[in-house]
């Protein structure tokens, strides 16, 4: 028997979280590069990232051709434009002052993913880049991560834009992220839950 979906949020009906998502504008705009793999991920955050901000951008791809629409709607930009990316030369986003106009480029997909992204499209080298100065762990407990410093995509978009844009309230964005990450903890068998380690899970 096939299952049937929520035609808002896209989910699974037994799922919907319909009721966490009440949608926000801001005057900075996002826009994620997404890996061809993360698309149809079932623990991806794009998609609850668009739920809560509908003018979310997503371009998928991997290679420069991939992204050469996306290249060329970025250079016809006259507003600042920032990869959110860590590195050597990465600025903080908490001091960069972007007067709310900006646009914030992520990479959606595993660091070695992302990285290797990068490196098929050295033309995001035009752009200064920057990376968060987070004291929490992130909340997306669901899903593994290798290094300790790791943030679901949702969870960097959320926390760049707080820093550019200290109006902007990103509460509705972490609301829709919390209702998906209950569901599926709750979903789960009580021996399968602790291997989650779900009591770091603040929402």
């Amino acid at each position: 028997m096939s299952r049937s979906y929520c035609i808002n949020c896209q989910y699974p009906q037994s799922a919907c979280i319909c009721h966490a998502v009440k949608p926000i504008t801001t005057a900075t705009d996002i826009i994620i590069m997404q890996h061809p793999f993360e698309v149809g991920h079932a623990k991806n955050t794009v998609k609850l990232l668009k739920l809560a901000l509908p003018q979310t951008q997503i371009y998928v791809g991997e290679t420069a051709d991939d992204f050469a629409e996306l290249q060329g709607y970025l250079a016809a930009q006259n507003r600042p434009v920032y990869i959110v990316y860590p590195n050597e030369h990465s600025q903080a986003a908490s001091q960069v002052e972007a007067d709310n106009k900006a646009i914030i480029v992520l990479i959606d997909g595993t660091w070695r993913k992302a990285y290797r992204m990068l490196q098929l499209n050295p033309w995001l080298l035009n752009y200064p880049s920057l990376h968060l100065e987070c004291d929490d762990e992130s909340q997306y407990v669901i899903r593994k991560a290798k290094r300790s410093d790791s943030l679901s995509t949702l969870e960097a978009a959320a926390y760049t834009l707080a820093s550019l844009e200290p109006s902007a309230d990103i509460a509705p964005i972490f609301a829709v992220f919390n209702a998906m990450v209950h569901h599926k903890l709750s979903a789960m068998p009580a021996a399968v839950r602790q291997r989650y380690d779900s009591d770091k899970f603040k929402g």
